[in-house]
């Protein structure tokens, strides 16, 4: 089996409560502590089996960690163990996975590749919204229900406000519209995306 580990949870001796992304799945499995053992973090893929055990919960065993070639780009790894982390609170109560967020995940490492990481993680995340249906196209104000027309804000979930209406970051409404309806941040400037990067950052 392989997946991403969006969640670590530390439990007695040094144990750990690892979940992984897997294509149609969550799993949660025990990860005993050993010296032998390789080591593993957020935001890694790995291989791994696990076994079934008299617990709830299966064992995490024979874990072979398949490498990306930025790993040890540590601009990179940050920003991607931040946004994986987010997958955890948004995905953690679904039974079922449609095997689309594994291959957001899988595009996005080649994106990362080649394109600045916090750009290529907006564009991922424009892809969810729509796929979830919450990219709002409209642009009507979340507040007061009117259609924006000038500049606008953006909240958790990239809903879109009126300026008047919220206090918050400001942006134009052409580029969040390109950004929008074309998933590419090339008509963004680098503080728009760190503006974008820090909404992302309080919640899929």
């Amino acid at each position: 089996m392989q997946g991403y580990i969006i969640d670590i949870k530390p439990v007695k001796d040094d144990d750990l409560i690892v979940t992984i992304l897997c294509e149609n799945e969550l799993i949660t499995s025990y990860r005993f502590y050993g010296a032998r053992h390789s080591n593993i973090n957020i935001g890694y893929k790995i291989d791994f089996e696990l076994e079934v055990t008299k617990s709830n919960i299966a064992r995490l065993k024979d874990v072979m960690q398949l490498g990306f070639p930025w790993i040890l780009n540590v601009q990179k790894m940050y920003c991607w163990q931040r946004y994986l982390k987010l997958f955890y609170a948004h995905l953690k109560d679904l039974e079922y996975l449609d095997g689309f967020y594994f291959y957001i995940l899988e595009n996005l490492v080649k994106k990362i590749e080649k394109q600045n990481v916090l750009r290529a993680i907006i564009e991922s995340y424009i892809s969810i919204l729509e796929n979830e249906g919450r990219l709002h196209f409209d642009f009507e104000c979340l507040i007061c229900e009117i259609e924006i027309e000038d500049e606008l804000c953006l909240l958790r979930g990239f809903l879109p406000t009126h300026k008047n209406c919220i206090k918050a970051n400001i942006f134009n409404l052409k580029s969040i519209k390109e950004l929008f309806y074309t998933k590419s941040t090339i008509s963004l400037n680098d503080e728009e995306i760190e503006k974008l990067w820090n909404i992302i950052l309080l919640g899929l």
